[in-house]
């Protein structure tokens, strides 16, 4: 048998990009939901350069965030049988590079965030660098606070994955739906809250490395997936119902969509619930093949039908 204390396998990445999670950059990608469900306005290459730009600066953005949650939970990450050998509590990354890496890092990302809405036009409301200043803002809260809270820990992380999306429509500059934002929510709450579970599952009879983990149990958890899983499906099949272009234009074929997302939720409950891999939610997102083509069937499904709706 495996002992959980022994250490992983050396990661190729340097120190100071493996600090910050690269494999948690998916939840990213959040951030093109704007420009594929705004399809039918016919975008331009400069509207996918963009978005683009946007995503890899909330890559770097949420990545420096890791650097600061780290430095923060230092002591008790040492005291972790998997997280001790991450590369700052290792020490593979000192801890006063990465104070100084996000110091330098965090102020330079925000600038540019600010810098990529300015258009020929001139410059537009400050949009896309408030959600870039919220993320860090509400995820900095997190890592000092929130995270201790019960229910309220899953529901900061969830908001997070709203503020993604919201990003990427303001990058471009074009409205997203509410029922879209709503999925969003419950789409992140189903994720978190298996993550919860799986978390739970993992430490069997043994004593919680994080103290939240304490006021959560299985079937509490179980029930909430439920009603989560269950709302986040309702919803988007009510968007898909009721989606309209920006012209008024109804758009009923991206019910063809609607079957995607049921594969999708119903493969990540026999991942966790099965192959116990709901500890880490942007693993099986990434590593999960049938679920991947999954995700990319249903977007390439989605582009069609807006497109076929635009030239309606």
């Amino acid at each position: 048998m495996t002992d959980p204390r022994a250490a992983p396998q050396p990661s190729r990445l340097p120190a100071w990009l493996e600090a910050m999670r690269p494999k948690q950059w998916a939840k990213n990608v959040l951030l093109f939901v704007g420009l594929i469900f705004t399809q039918d306005q016919g975008h331009q290459l400069s509207h996918w350069l963009k978005t683009f730009a946007g995503f890899l600066l909330f890559c770097l953005l949420s990545g420096l965030t890791y650097y600061i949650n780290d430095l923060m939970d230092l002591d008790a990450d040492r005291q972790h049988p998997k997280k001790r050998f991450r590369p700052i509590p290792s020490g593979r990354l000192p801890a006063k590079t990465a104070w100084v890496l996000a110091g330098l890092g965090i102020p330079t990302l925000l600038v540019a965030a600010r810098l990529m809405e300015y258009d020929l036009s001139g410059w537009p409301a400050w949009k896309f660098f408030t959600t870039a200043a919220l993320y860090l803002t509400v995820t900095l809260f997190y890592s000092l606070v929130l995270k201790y809270v019960v229910i309220v820990d899953v529901l900061t992380l969830a908001s997070l994955f709203v503020v993604r999306a919201v990003a990427g429509a303001f990058v471009i500059n074009v409205p997203i739906s509410e029922w879209l934002l709503l999925c969003t929510l419950l789409l992140a709450l189903f994720l978190g809250l298996s993550k919860r579970r799986g978390e739970l599952v993992a430490l069997g009879e043994g004593t919680p490395t994080r103290a939240i983990l304490k006021e959560y149990s299985l079937p509490m958890l179980e029930q909430m997936i439920t009603v989560v899983a269950s709302a986040c499906l309702m919803s988007y099949t009510l968007y898909t119902f009721f989606s309209k272009s920006q012209t008024g234009h109804s758009r009923p074929y991206l019910m063809a969509t609607i079957p995607f997302v049921i594969y999708g939720l119903f493969r990540y409950l026999y991942l966790t619930h099965k192959k116990g891999m709901g500890e880490a939610p942007e693993a099986v997102l990434v590593e999960d093949k049938p679920l991947m083509i999954n995700v990319l069937l249903w977007a390439l499904v989605a582009v069609i039908v807006l497109q076929m709706g635009g030239r309606s």
